[in-house]
């Protein structure tokens, strides 16, 4: 593989403990509807994509007693609440420093969290999202991304790479290619979304998560983890007809390919191993 020229993030569960307040706000409204608390199963294919097609699972899966409008009041209530408290996870302040100082690395965010929620999060970790230019920021709700190709399609990190290209450009400097390109994630969609652009990636999911998928560690690098052999997941995926299809480069990937790798930290990240020097 080249060098890494660009590092493109994932943010909630990957560079903020988010994943653990969407956790907290949904149980809380699931208790309060005399339901069971958000499985690991059911979560796993929440992560990483955009909030109307979360919802769609969600819903399906939790078939509460109240209207849907009513939900959505009291999850916005309680992540209002809640996520002004969000915190960089371990070792994510000090692998942004460092990749920010490396020669000839771009840093691009790439996050389903729509514009609202992205400044209620990040709003008091100003110092940390410095790291990001604002043109190379890229939300869920990015006009640029057509509707229903949110992650697991690999559309949000295209625009990412693109905003850095475009910088280039005008620059007169060499565009950087997908190969070029390192994705860090936590979701298993958001994984398949940066293999599917043909780009290699870092898996660093939740420990709940890893848990989930244990015994099928290289499909989820491979971009090729799905929903088949658990009941309750398929249910709730068939209802909400979620889907897509693949694209680009290194895609569909294979078991050991060498595109990806699964790290349980971000901590002591192997800036060498990428090609990423003075880090």
């Amino acid at each position: 593989f080249p060098p890494v020229r660009a590092c493109l993030f994932d943010m909630d569960g990957l560079l903020l403990d988010t994943e653990d307040i969407y956790t907290l706000c949904n149980n809380i409204i699931l208790r309060a509807c005399d339901r069971p608390n958000l499985p690991w199963n059911i979560k796993a294919q929440l992560q990483g994509r955009p909030g109307p097609e979360a919802g769609e699972i969600f819903h399906a899966w939790a078939q509460l007693p109240i209207p849907r409008a009513e939900y959505v009041r009291q999850n916005t209530e309680l992540q209002r609440q809640h996520f002004p408290s969000a915190q960089p996870l371990s070792g994510v302040p000090q692998l942004l420093a460092a990749l920010s100082a490396a020669r000839g690395v771009h840093l691009a965010l790439a996050t389903s969290s729509h514009a609202a929620n992205f400044k209620l999060k990040t709003s008091h970790l100003q110092a940390l999202f410095d790291h990001f230019p604002e043109e190379q920021r890229v939300l869920g709700d990015d006009p640029r991304i057509p509707p229903g190709r949110g992650k697991p399609a690999p559309d949000i990190y295209l625009l990412a790479l693109e905003t850095i290209n475009g910088r280039l450009r005008k620059q007169g400097k060499r565009e950087i290619a997908r190969e070029e390109c390192l994705v860090f994630e936590d979701s298993v969609p958001g994984v398949e979304a940066g293999r599917r652009a043909g780009m290699r990636v870092v898996w660093c999911p939740h420990p709940e998560l890893l848990k989930e998928y244990r015994g099928r560690e290289k499909e989820v690098l491979a971009g090729i983890a799905s929903a088949e052999g658990d009941a309750q997941v398929k249910k709730a995926m068939g209802e909400a007809a979620v889907g897509g299809e693949g694209e680009g480069r290194g895609w569909p990937g294979r078991r050991d390919d060498g595109w990806a790798e699964l790290r349980r930290s971000l901590e002591c990240f192997p800036y060498a191993k990428y090609g990423i020097g003075d880090a």
